[in-house]
């Protein structure tokens, strides 16, 4: 996996931990845009520190616990593989609460999130984080900015159609795309973003092709929720693929 990529993930993974956060005084409706920000923020910073990892080469062998030292893609592997389980942790427990979930990839996504409490907590270790990444039926991403989940499969991956990448470009979800699944979190954030947009529409200062263009993305967003109410399943679902 590529290092922005693996950032990236790790990213959204720690924007969807502070979205989460319960407040025992009850202004929950504080802290989803705090994370929302902060998650903003880090991924504007992810690629420069990306590109610097790709540049960086070590004048000597670093100084490590063995012989081959820690490496950079090692540190990396770890922390992409926590962000799996961190998604895979996350979606467990919502299930087991009652959450519901769509999209082509739902069963898959169901499938994935019941071995989460076999390793939650574990990876400490390349070769932990490696059994994770390597293993096909555990690639699960969380991606709060097109309010999707990615269960990768390479084969049906619409991000990929010209090369044989092993991890998705999250930057390039389609709708359209079989990997992808869609908890209730994701379908209240659309209802969230279409409410959004159709007040900027309603703003007298917005001129009428962008009142047009904001209404009309508004309306696909709720399509989308209206969608994922409509096919929802529960754990064990009956239905997916």
């Amino acid at each position: 996996m590529e290092p922005e990529q693996a950032l990236r993930l790790r990213v959204a993974s720690g924007g969807r931990w502070i979205d989460r956060r319960h407040d025992p005084c009850g202004i929950d409706h504080w802290q989803r845009p705090i994370g929302s920000h902060a998650r903003a923020l880090l991924v504007l910073a992810s690629a420069p520190i990306a590109e610097a990892f790709r540049q960086f080469q070590y004048p000597t062998p670093p100084l490590s616990r063995s012989r081959d030292g820690i490496h950079v893609h090692d540190l990396l592997d770890i922390e992409t593989a926590r962000a799996t389980a961190d998604t895979l942790s996350t979606l467990h427990t919502d299930l087991q609460e009652g959450t519901g979930i769509s999209g082509p990839a739902a069963r898959r996504a169901i499938r994935a999130a019941a071995q989460a409490p076999a390793f939650a907590g574990s990876i400490r270790t390349r070769r932990q984080a490696r059994d994770i990444l390597d293993n096909p039926l555990l690639a699960a991403y969380d991606n709060p900015h097109a309010f999707v989940m990615c269960v990768y499969d390479r084969d049906r991956a619409l991000c990929h159609r010209l090369d044989t990448t092993d991890s998705p470009s999250l930057d390039r979800c389609r709708p359209s795309c079989a990997n992808i699944a869609r908890t209730d979190e994701h379908a209240l954030q659309l209802t969230r973003r279409a409410t959004t947009l159709e007040e900027q529409a309603d703003a007298q200062t917005a001129p009428g092709p962008l009142t047009d263009r904001l209404r009309g993305r508004a309306a696909r967003l709720r399509s989308l929720a209206a969608d994922h109410e409509r096919t929802r399943i529960t754990s064990p679902g009956e239905h997916g693929s």
